[in-house]
């Protein structure tokens, strides 16, 4: 497979602060990887610089043949790139319907796979809830809104930032069916999380990033086994 995405030695700066150093990361087209770290490690950093939020002072992120670092964000998102961030950001006052039809646009190529239609049988409990405004929802409801929103984008590659933070087991159950299906239809996702057993159900390989630098990178299955790596970089 080919390499859908590469982040090559990208520094990253909130002010004076450097949050990442040299972070390397590669993905293939149709892999999900997941981003696994302590809360501060540098997740979401690397995901904001990846989406153009915090743009990297050093180092470049390739999309394919484009390099997409210091591009603005709705560049980013135009050339394939969904990015759902781990606090959500519905429009509260919108209807499910409507927040869905915000994110609607086809993607890099003119592909419009995604659609209202597309999305309800995949999420049929936003069908049911299509009425609904959205600040009315469950945490577990707006989470599956904002991915279905992402989706609208019809991205190469989809950007799930804590997927899982703060929900109800049965409602993280139904995040990990949403992504084993969207590995059976050739979807490229990296999701960051600190739910390392939800990384090993759905990932194919795992990156540990620590005080802002990539320290480990396994598949799924050995990272699961390997106690020190576990109790180095993942204990709380």
């Amino acid at each position: 497979m080919s390499t859908a995405l590469a982040v090559e030695g990208i520094d990253v700066f909130y002010g004076a602060s450097q949050i990442l150093f040299g972070v390397d990361l590669a993905m293939r087209a149709g892999e999900i990887v997941a981003l696994l770290g302590r809360n501060g490690a540098g997740k979401s950093t690397t995901f904001k610089a990846i989406a153009g939020i915090a743009p990297p002072r050093r180092g470049r992120v390739r999309f394919g043949e484009r390099d997409l670092a210091g591009l603005p964000p709705h560049r980013i998102a135009r050339a394939g790139i969904g990015y759902v961030p781990e606090d959500r950001q519905v429009f509260p006052e919108h209807s499910v319907e409507d927040n869905l039809a915000i994110g609607a646009k086809p993607g890099p190529a003119g592909q419009r796979f995604w659609t209202i239609a597309t999305v309800y049988e995949v999420l049929p409990e936003l069908h049911r809830l299509r009425a609904r405004a959205a600040g009315r929802l469950s945490g577990g409801e707006q989470q599956m809104l904002t991915i279905a929103r992402a989706l609208m984008g019809n991205p190469d590659l989809l950007l799930l930032d804590e997927p899982t933070e703060g929900l109800a087991p049965v409602v993280v159950e139904r995040i990990m069916a949403l992504l084993h299906r969207l590995r059976t239809m050739g979807m490229t996702v990296l999701l960051a999380e600190q739910n390392m057993f939800f990384c090993v159900d759905v990932a194919d390989e795992i990156v540990i990033i620590d005080k802002g630098q990539i320290v480990h990178r396994d598949t799924a299955e050995r990272l699961s086994q390997d106690e020190e790596i576990k109790r180095r970089y993942l204990a709380v």
